[in-house]
């Protein structure tokens, strides 16, 4: 009695950000968009996406379908049950795109998709999505933490509204976001505008694509330095208004900016309470790594938002990945290390009331003896 091989797991991206900060925008692009997929966007309120009518082919009280195939449903109630409800319709969506209210915390929503064993079966985390207004990011984070850790558990950060700002508030706000998520990527948009690819199935939570997508999964320690207006760094925005000089590392030797303070000290914005710590050492020995990282998450959990490495266990041939979100660590091997590749582990924690220097000395201890 085995289930037909069910097709391979259907991506979920989750997408939050504060009311107002162009997730409503973004939604439309995709349930409306000429992109050629299927999409099935759950939000939590349905009126507040105004879809224009036309656009609606049939209604199911609470599944709407639209002419590009996308469809758009309501979660009253529970998550699961909803997710379970689109899994059993006729016609397989390529993603799922489930939007959280202005002030939800993304956390329980990325959990579901953890916990759950068959919601599990059948869909996997891609990414978290975070909408920023460029206007109003310093505000949020001065009354609300919740802004601070949508950033913080975001795997792509959009900066909207970049219209609305200078070039300076710019740089403040795209600093701000760095230096609560230094891992995160960053795109900057006006009116939600982007490529979806560089949205959706991003594979961030998967262990083997997360670094095959991302080379510098965990390079961002090495700050970007902060470009002012009159920087001389390339900035082309291309149509979808994205820029990336967060990730050309090659070129940080060529600027002498005075930027280079190697830790994420306290950001532009004095009230952002987010830290992030970068650890690294060599090879590690798997009998005290394991205990060391279960126990720290067991003890840390509630503070700890996410956590991502690539680990050399001595005497192991291959890189191991871990990523976690509060309590729930991932680990697998991921591929062999490449000849004069240096072995070496690295470990990035994103949190709050972080003892960095307990998480720097325990983590050290975890190495394996030095011939």
């Amino acid at each position: 009695m085995t289930e037909t091989a069910s097709a391979k797991p259907i991506p979920v991206t989750v997408l939050t950000g504060y009311l107002g900060a162009g997730k409503t925008t973004l939604l439309n692009r995709i349930l409306t968009g000429n992109h050629g997929k299927k999409y099935a966007v759950i939000v939590n309120e349905f009126g507040e996406i105004g879809i224009d009518n036309d656009l609606i082919v049939e209604s199911d009280e609470e599944i709407y379908e639209m002419n590009n195939g996308c469809i758009c449903c309501t979660v009253r109630g529970d998550l699961i049950r909803v997710v379970e409800g689109l899994m059993r319709r006729p016609g397989r969506f390529d993603a799922i795109i489930v939007e959280t209210t202005g002030l939800a915390d993304p956390v329980p929503v990325a959990q579901t998709f953890f916990m759950d064993d068959d919601v599990r079966s059948k869909t996997e985390l891609d990414a978290v999505v975070a909408l920023v207004d460029a206007k109003h990011l310093p505000l949020r984070l001065k009354d609300s933490r919740e802004a601070e850790d949508q950033i913080a558990f975001a795997d792509v950060v959009l900066v909207n509204k970049t219209d609305l700002v200078t070039p300076e508030e710019l740089a403040t706000v795209e600093a701000t976001v760095r230096a609560i998520n230094p891992s995160a990527r960053i795109y900057r948009t006006s009116r939600s505008d982007i490529d979806l690819s560089k949205v959706l199935d991003q594979g961030a939570f998967n262990l083997e694509r997360a670094l095959e997508n991302d080379p510098h999964f965990l390079d961002h320690d090495h700050p970007d330095h902060v470009c002012g207006p009159d920087c001389g760094h390339d900035h082309s925005h291309d149509h979808d208004g994205h820029h990336h000089h967060d990730h050309d590392h090659d070129h940080h030797h060529d600027h002498d900016h005075g930027h280079h303070h190697h830790d994420h000290g306290p950001s532009p914005i004095h009230d952002v309470t987010v830290q992030s710590i970068s650890l690294r050492g060599g090879e590690m020995n798997p009998d005290r790594f394991f205990p060391w990282i279960q126990k720290i998450t067991q003890t840390d959990g509630p503070n700890i938002l996410r956590l991502k490495g690539i680990i050399a266990f001595a005497g192991d041939e291959e890189r191991y990945v871990v990523q976690g979100v509060h309590m729930i660590v991932e680990g697998d091997h991921q591929r062999a290390w490449k000849d004069g590749e240096k072995r070496e582990s690295r470990l990035v924690f994103i949190g709050r009331d972080l003892d960095r220097e307990k998480i720097e000395r325990t983590f050290k201890a975890c190495e394996a003896a030095q011939a």
